[in-house]
């Protein structure tokens, strides 16, 4: 809360390069790229870090192989070499997963025809991945006994990549890393509008916490609110050319269904694709693709009907999912780029997931439309250089922004590791040793949670029980990243309200303790804003 309340004293006193509204991801890169290169950045959002459509993303990092269809080969390429240029940088977190897709008889494409088409896919993906292979129907249920084969024409195993943690961490970490950089970043801080004079841009904002309003001056203005862009252009008076249109997506997770790590895809009996994903001791399952016109959504009865009714149908369970067997729901839409409002329902069906940076030279200012995680390096560069060409000076252009810390930082991490024998001490509820989890979490800053343990080996014990976390991450957590509710650190910081049923974590005897590591004197009060309690 200290860091919180420090960089927003900071917000208002001096005139920054770049101002960037909204820290999904879009937002989340082009401030760290900047920072990175030198540029005086401020951050923030309406909501947490993170807080709206990069916290319901299917934590997957692939090349598009469903565009394909539509002959987007040009996005497909980009957006392979995006996922491997993701792997390469990030091999702790992001890693290669193997899709297994079953083809029901009488399909538009007969399997074989869509085995050829995987390889193409893996071809203009220059063979980072796995080779795929094709699977007669009677070799399914040998790969993975849980899939219903009835009906069943054949199927094929290809690779793409997902995210080992959580998408909303993920995203964070490039916030923490423009901090790193000297970005002034702060969450729970609403824009209220932005006008522009002879000295450049003023944003009315106000401290949702407090209720504080002031003014941020920056020369360059950019507009990152996902599905709001359309929104905050309209308070900026900004004539664009590109709008968003919506896709509501869906997820449902329950206990895990199958031990095995691979991702399990099926047409819906609508023809929308269907997912079976990996999500450490729970499975996602879930959908996208349905049209809505507002940004705000939710699961609907239908919506989980639907999902349940799919996934009861196409496996084999001991007995069939209901909604008792829910943990949590993800919802939230995907924005897509069009040209024009949108309204046009041929344009809807060829939509993909491509990006689009519209830039008024004149204004000095950057609206950032559609795009996924997957292609998030190339944003943070095309944004750099766009600001580049509005007349922002960068001290350090070569800088790289991206990426874990070197080889030798992480063999010196893994030798002091070792030598306390740290993988001793991970707790047996674990599915990761400790080691391994640090790091690929906290890269170089891993070191301070080593001293912490050293000092005190009960630092390295889970605090809160079927969660992942030790005593010393949520001491971190409360010093280095901006928790201001009980909902960022629990959804967003880590992944345990996904995982963890909510009547589980409330009943934690460890929780109360976090909640007083996290907030302080403000501890009861978080707790009861989190759980509903007066």
């Amino acid at each position: 809360m200290q860091l919180r309340a420090s960089n927003i004293k900071k917000l208002s006193q001096e005139q920054y390069d770049v101002l960037v509204i909204g820290s999904g991801i879009n937002g989340a890169v082009s401030a760290a790229a900047l920072s990175a290169r030198g540029a005086r950045v401020a951050l923030i959002d309406q909501r947490d870090f993170a807080g709206f459509t990069s916290q319901q993303s299917s934590n997957l990092a692939w090349g598009g192989i469903k565009y394909m269809e539509t002959y987007e080969f040009g996005l497909v390429r980009k957006l392979c070499m995006s996922r491997n240029k993701l792997m390469r940088s990030y091999p702790s977190t992001v890693k290669e997963i193997r899709f297994l897709t079953t083809i029901k008889k009488g399909f538009r494409y007969p399997p074989l025809f869509l085995y050829m088409g995987t390889l193409l896919y893996w071809a203009m993906g220059n063979g980072f991945t796995r080779l795929p292979r094709f699977l007669p129907s009677k070799d399914i249920s040998k790969t993975e006994s849980i899939i219903n084969t009835e009906g069943i024409s054949g199927g094929f195993e290809y690779s793409d990549a997902y995210l080992y943690d959580n998408d909303a961490r993920f995203v964070f970490n490039f916030i923490r890393s423009a901090m790193n950089y000297g970005c002034i970043a702060a969450n729970y801080v609403s824009s209220l509008g932005s006008q522009r004079d002879e000295n450049g841009w003023n944003t009315k904002v106000k401290d949702s916490m407090s209720g504080e309003e002031f003014n941020i001056r920056s020369k360059v203005l950019i507009n990152a609110c996902g599905p709001f862009v359309d929104d905050h252009n309209q308070l900026t008076e900004q004539k664009t050319k590109h709008h968003h249109a919506f896709s509501k997506g869906i997820h449902l997770i329950v206990n895990r269904l199958t031990p095995n790590q691979r991702v399990l895809t099926f047409f819906a009996d609508d023809g929308r694709l269907f997912f079976v994903i990996p999500m450490g001791p729970k499975t996602c399952i879930g959908t996208t693709d349905t049209r809505v016109d507002n940004a705000i959504t939710e699961v609907s009865p239908e919506d989980r009907a639907f999902v349940l009714d799919n996934i009861n149908a196409r496996l084999n369970l001991d007995k069939p999912l209901t909604e008792k067997d829910i943990v949590a729901e993800r919802c939230g839409v995907r924005p897509l780029v069009v040209e024009g409002d949108g309204t046009d329902e041929t344009d809807w069906l060829q939509l993909s997931r491509k990006h689009a940076v519209e830039v008024n030279q004149q204004d000095k200012h950057l609206s950032i439309y559609g795009g996924k995680l997957t292609d998030c390096l190339n944003v943070g560069d095309e944004v750099s250089g766009y600001v580049a060409g509005l007349g922002v000076h960068y001290p350090y252009p070569k800088t790289k922004w991206f990426g874990e810390p070197s080889d030798s930082v992480k063999r010196e991490f893994l030798h002091q590791a070792r030598l306390m024998k740290l993988d001793d001490m991970t707790d047996p509820s674990s599915s990761e040793p400790l080691t391994q989890r640090l790091w690929r979490r906290y890269g170089a800053h891993a070191f301070d949670l080593l001293e912490k343990i050293r000092a005190n080996s009960k630092e390295a014990e889970l605090l809160i029980e079927n969660a992942e976390y030790l005593r010393c991450e949520i001491e971190q957590a409360a010093r280095r990243e901006m928790v201001t509710t009980l909902d960022d650190f629990l959804r967003r910081r880590s992944k345990i309200s996904l995982v963890v049923k909510r009547e589980d974590i409330k009943s934690s005897q460890g929780l109360k303790e976090a909640c007083e590591i996290l907030f302080g004197d403000q501890a009861e009060e978080k707790w009861n804003e989190y759980f509903g309690e007066a």
